[in-house]
């Protein structure tokens, strides 16, 4: 199978059904684990981009959160949330077919993100205040002394 083409495939079943034109396919060994197209304004739900969903999909069939050894295909360059969720599964590797920038002729500007991403905080759109407190580092010190803890 043409994994690539299947997410192309699924990203335009995404638009038939009123979800977003992405599409993603999560691989395994040869054969597809998990599948999704975009559904944030299906579902309200911002995060719920396909790589995402494909991802969390291919955690529950594998019952794991460690995805090391697949690989996923998706229909366009990923957003940075995508990107970084591809990083926290440890996928191996990523295919992707149309640009950001051909998504942002679609009308899906991710630009703003990444260039937000360079700036310090006081620069950026999102307002960012640290609260300091003294309780801040107490979960990180539980963590740490924690001997049973599954690391990830």
């Amino acid at each position: 199978m043409d994994f690539m083409k299947r997410a192309i495939q699924i990203a335009k079943e995404g638009v038939n059904n009123n979800g977003g034109p992405f599409g993603a396919v999560v691989v395994r060994k040869g054969k597809i684990i998990a599948e999704s197209y975009n559904q944030v304004t299906l579902s309200n739900d911002p995060t719920a981009h396909a790589e995402v969903l494909a991802i969390r999909k291919a955690c529950s069939m594998l019952n794991t959160f460690d995805l090391s050894g697949c690989d996923i295909y998706s229909s366009c360059e990923p957003c940075p949330m995508c990107l970084g969720a591809m990083y926290w599964a440890r996928i191996n590797k990523l295919y992707y077919s149309a640009t950001r920038e051909d998504a942002e002729d679609a009308g899906f500007d991710d630009s703003v993100i990444y260039k937000e991403f360079t700036l310090l905080h006081d620069d950026r759109k999102l307002i960012t205040t640290r609260m300091k407190d003294a309780e801040a580092l107490a979960p990180f010190e539980l963590w740490k002394s924690k001997g049973n803890k599954i690391c990830y």
